[in-house]
C-alpha cells in the first residue's frame, strides 16, 4: 500500500500516525505541504531515518522546488510527477490527511 502525506509535520501529527500503522516495505509519499517532514536535519529526520529502514520513502520534486527545500534526509527519493504516477499505478493508495 502507497501512504501518501500531504500535511506538514509541524501543523499536524500526521506523520506519526502513519509510522505507527504502515508496515514493512509499504512506501511513503510526502506531497504539498507534507514534504516539509523530509527536510534535512529538522526534528523529523530522525523519524524519517528510522522509517527508511524498513519502507521507501519519496517526496515530490515539484513540492520540493515550489517550498524552496534543496536538502532532503538521506535515502528519500525525490520523484517527478511521472513517478508519482508509477507509485499510484503499482499500489493501492491510502490517504493521510
Amino acid at each position: 500500500m502507497l501512504h501518501t502525506i500531504n500535511k506538514s509535520p509541524f501543523e499536524n501529527t500526521t506523520l506519526e500516525t502513519c509510522v505507527r500503522f504502515v508496515q514493512p516495505d509499504d512506501p511513503i509519499l510526502f506531497i504539498e505541504d507534507g514534504v516539509y517532514a523530509v527536510q534535512a536535519n529538522n526534528r523529523f529526520a530522525a523519524l524519517v531515518g528510522d522509517t527508511l529502514k524498513s519502507n521507501p520513502v519519496y517526496a515530490l520534486q515539484p513540492d520540493l522546488d515550489a517550498r524552496g527545500i534543496a536538502d532532503i534526509t538521506e535515502g528519500v527519493v525525490a520523484v517527478d510527477y511521472e513517478g508519482f504516477v508509477e507509485l499510484v499505478e503499482e499500489h493501492q493508495v491510502n490517504s493521510w490527511l
